[in-house]
Parts: C-alpha cells; sequence; structure tokens
C-alpha cells in the first residue's frame, strides 16, 4: 500500500505506525501475539484435559439468561450485544454498535464433549478453528469442513460465513452443524436442529446474532487421516482455468479439497486433494507450517513454472492453517519482508501477529489509504457465472492472487441463502472469490468499486461475505439475502427486534478501527 500519498499528521508515533509498520508489527505486536497464544494454548489443554468445561457450561447459560431476565425486567430500555470485546472479531471494522448497547457477560470458549458414537462434537461459540484441530485430530477426528485461520470461531462462521477447500463436498460450515443452542430474548434456552425447532435452525445462519444468543453449536465430526495428498496443476488461458476448476469441484467423489489460487488474468494453479493415512513414493512429505518455510501461497506459485502436475503429501494440521501465518496473503501488506529467508528463520515461527493488535494501532492515514485503495472481500458466485466474474475483477480491479473455492450451497429451501436457479434448473455448486490486496486498476477508488461490484453481485444472484465492509442499502441488502423465513421469526421470537435489532443494523453499524477511537 503506498503511503506516499498524504502525510500523517497525527506527530512522530503515526509516523512510525503508518512508514515502518512492518518493523513495529515485529518489534512490539509479534511478541505480544506470542504471550497472549501461549496463555490461551496453555489454559485449554488444562481444561481440556480435566473435563471441567461441560460441568461449567450450563452454570454460564443460566448466568446469561439470568442477564436477559434482568434486562426484561428493567424495561428493555437498549438493545443487547455480547459482551465480547469489539476489537477481537476477525474483520477489519469494528462493530461501533456496541457502544450504545447493554452488554450481556459471556465466556464461552470450550469443547463440551465429543461423541464417537454419534460422530459429533459439541462446542461453545468462542472456540476458534485452531482449537478444534488441535483437540481433534490426536483422536483421529476432524470437521467436514474446517476454515482456514486458527482465530475464526465457531459462532462468527455460523452467525456470518464460514467455507474451505472441502465445501464443494460437504457444503458451508453452517451445513456441518446438527444443532444450536440459544438463549432467546426472553431469556429461555432453546435447542433448534432439523427435527425440532427447524425453522429457527434454518434461520440462524448469517443471522448475526439477532434472532438470539448462541451458547452452543453440536457439529459434525468425521475421520481424519494423517496427511492430506495434494497434487498442484499449472493451469494457462482463463476459458482452461475455469474448465478445470468446475471439472474438478463437480468430482466430489474423487476429490476431497479443491482450491484454485489464480496469479493473473490467464495464469492459476490448481489444488487438489485427499485424505491419506501415509505418504507413498509419488510425492514427498512437505512439512509447511514450519516456521521457516514460505508462505504457501509464495509456494504454490512456483509451481507455474512446471508444465506438469506435482504430487505431495502435507500433515493434515498443517494443511488445513496452511495460508495462516500469512494471512493469505495479507501479511505482506502488514510485514513486507515477512516471507524474506532470513525473516521467517528468526521470527516465522511467531507469525501471524494478532489481528485485533493490529486494528488497536491503525491510524488516520492508514485507515484511510485502507478504505480507499486496499480490498478485502469475499464475493459468492454461481459457478455458471465464474467467467463473467472473474473478467469483472481483472478489468475493474486488477487485483492477485485471488482465491477461488468452490462450495455447495445446499438447496434446503430455507434460509438467506439458496443455490443458483435458471431456466427450472438448480446447481448447487457455487464460487468464493476472494480478494484481499491493493488493486492495480488505474484510477481506483474503493467506495466506488465496491457498490459497483456489490451490484455486479446481486445481478448474478450472487452473495457477499458479510465480515467485510459493505456498502449495501438496506433495498439491495434484501435483495441480495432472502429474509422470509428471517422475518418470519423476528415476528414469532418475542421481544427478538427490542434485544438483537436486524443483520443489516448490524453489517452497516462497523466503522474502522480508527473512527472507534476517536
Amino acid at each position: 500500500m503506498d503511503t506516499s500519498a498524504k502525510q500523517p499528521n497525527g506527530g512522530l508515533f503515526e509516523y512510525i505506525l503508518t512508514h515502518y509498520r512492518g518493523i513495529f508489527a515485529t518489534v512490539f505486536l509479534l511478541p505480544i501475539s506470542v504471550l497472549y497464544n501461549i496463555w490461551f494454548t496453555v489454559r485449554t489443554k488444562i481444561i481440556f484435559f480435566f473435563r471441567s468445561a461441560p460441568k461449567r457450561h450450563d452454570k454460564r447459560v443460566e448466568a446469561i439468561s439470568e442477564q436477559v431476565r434482568q434486562w426484561q425486567r428493567a424495561g428493555r430500555k437498549e438493545k443487547l450485544c455480547t459482551s465480547r470485546s469489539v476489537w477481537l472479531t476477525m474483520s477489519e471494522l469494528i462493530p461501533s454498535y456496541k457502544t450504545q448497547r447493554q452488554k450481556i457477560k459471556l465466556n464461552l470458549q470450550d469443547i463440551l464433549t465429543i461423541d464417537k458414537k454419534h460422530k459429533t462434537v459439541k462446542v461453545e461459540p468462542l472456540v476458534n478453528m485452531g482449537q478444534i484441530t488441535a483437540s481433534l485430530l490426536p483422536l483421529g477426528w476432524t470437521l467436514p469442513v474446517v476454515p482456514e485461520l486458527d482465530d475464526l470461531t465457531v459462532g462468527g462462521l455460523i452467525m456470518g460465513f464460514g467455507i474451505e477447500s472441502s465445501s464443494h463436498k460437504y457444503g458451508l460450515f453452517q451445513h456441518i452443524c446438527v444443532s444450536f443452542e440459544i438463549v432467546t430474548a426472553e431469556g429461555d434456552v432453546v435447542i433448534c436442529s432439523p427435527e425440532n425447532n427447524a425453522d429457527m435452525f434454518y434461520a440462524i445462519p448469517w443471522s448475526h446474532g439477532t434472532l438470539g444468543i448462541l451458547v452452543s453449536a453440536t457439529l459434525r465430526i468425521i475421520p481424519a487421516s494423517k496427511y492430506i495428498r495434494i497434487t498442484y496443476t499449472p493451469l494457462q488461458g482463463l476459458s482452461n482455468i475455469i474448465e478445470q476448476f468446475t471439472k474438478a469441484s463437480r468430482q466430489v467423489s474423487i476429490h476431497d479439497f479443491v482450491e484454485c489460487l489464480q496469479f493473473s488474468s490467464d495464469q492459476a494453479v490448481l489444488i487438489t486433494g485427499n485424505f491419506a493415512d501415509k505418504s507413498q513414493p509419488d510425492g514427498a512429505i512437505n512439512r509447511i507450517g514450519k516456521w521457516y518455510k514460505p508462505w504457501f501461497y509464495q509456494y504454490v506459485k512456483r509451481f507455474l513454472r512446471n508444465t506438469e502436475s506435482v504430487t505431495e503429501y502435507m500433515p493434515i494440521r498443517e494443511y488445513y492453517h496452511r495460508h495462516t501465518r500469512s494471512l493469505f496473503w495479507e501479511m505482506e501488506q502488514i510485514i513486507p519482508f515477512g516471507n524474506h529467508p532470513v525473516f521467517r528463520f528468526f521470527f516465522g515461527w511467531a507469525l501471524p501477529p494478532q489481528i485485533a493488535l493490529m486494528k488497536c494501532f491503525e491510524t488516520e492515514t492508514t485507515a484511510r489509504l485502507r478504505e480507499q485503495y486496499h480490498v478485502v472481500q469475499d464475493m459468492l458466485i454461481p459457478v455458471s457465472k465464474l467467467f463473467d466474474a472473474l473478467m469483472y475483477f481483472e478489468k475493474h480491479y486488477q487485483i492477485y492472487p485471488l482465491w477461488i473455492c468452490p462450495m455447495r450451497i445446499l438447496n434446503i429451501g430455507k434460509g438467506f441463502i439458496h443455490p443458483y436457479t435458471e431456466n427450472g434448473e438448480t446447481d448447487e455448486l457455487y464460487v468464493d472469490i476472494g480478494a484481499y490486496g491493493t488493486p492495480h486498476a488505474h484510477p481506483f477508488d474503493g467506495n466506488k468499486a465496491l457498490h459497483e461490484l456489490e451490484q455486479f453481485v446481486i445481478e448474478n444472484k450472487g452473495y457477499q461475505a458479510l465480515y467485510a465492509r459493505s456498502m449495501l442499502s438496506e433495498s439491495d441488502f434484501r435483495k441480495m439475502f432472502d429474509h422470509r423465513l428471517y422475518d418470519i421469526m423476528q415476528d414469532q421470537l418475542k421481544d427478538a427486534r427490542d434485544a438483537f435489532g436486524s443483520v443489516y443494523e448490524k453489517v452497516s453499524g462497523r466503522v474502522s478501527a480508527f473512527q472507534h477511537r476517536k
């Protein structure tokens, strides 16, 4: 990101944060992040070892219910929100609406039970993907869908959006959920599932906590393997990229994992994977999670020099978190020298710094430049519209790499999102186009480009991942997302609107970290 366009006016400290962000992150943010991660890891292991979490869960839920009932008795003067710090969200934005709401205290970050017989795991909403893989994999189990970054929480992935390279087979994170435990606006505890309170179950995903407070979720688990057998296939030409990607994405019985990294308008690497109990002579073992290894996307880019596919074996947990150290490719914007071999050798083990800390130290200049020139968006597009979408990004953004990940949107008939239907034919296959970084299109106006992109997505029956910045009007928001069931549930669940507001209210009520501090 070019920060020379305007000198910051906040003094020496802001100048350092703006122009020497990489050095500041290395010297200050990485050590603090390491200490936090050590504390959190030790705490999680102690709780899991002594199995104390399930005993405390019921008391925690009762305490939450009592806080809601107290809000009722006090006359419902303010809307409610959780007490989780505004800085801990994975979004680059801050939910500023929390400053005007009554906070419900909750400390729900434990894995409760692992039921091997019924192949489920019950977790609290603040459990993150790093905890889950660290706890399940040694027992020989995993989630069918493990969204990439360590710090993504179960609650965020349910109330918002969650995808991974297995989503072409299993759908989104919401589709591996068996049941939800919800505290309603009346303080009641409700269990909902496809068999019990089904309408509520299907309305919860993407609702951003506006139907109730999620206090636990039961998720499906499947047997895990030791390795993932990965094949990298370099592709040339946009039509060929789309053809090979679509073919692999539809081969759910052949590929357990599919993703594609597009490095230019006509160059990409298709990555397919399968569970493997042991390595074979057809490929070496790549421990990509080692601190000294290159960032995954930079490693993948090397395969563009090849003319044939290359196969290797990656330890399963390192595969699941392959993009974590580099935050896909966002870390290059934060620590430009972070992929240098010397930096990786001495400091790679500490990456990435905590996102919350990076937001805390955002300056006026970086906030302005990020809004104007920086992009962090995931757009979900029907696979039949993929060519048009990639051409759109090339024309209006020229931002690479692009993360191209297939997913099934199951034809349930209920909820905010539905599969694509045209001429009476329904196709569940969608594609997440992840755009992260600084566009090279000139001239580029971030606000104008985002508004036009959102209109393109609406016109092509797509969806916007709502963790990201949105400029949708409320009418366009309702046009993009099906609110029919959601509106019914907000009417049926007494006081839900008074307690939690609407999804649009939450999505539109977010600001930059700098604005929040002002």
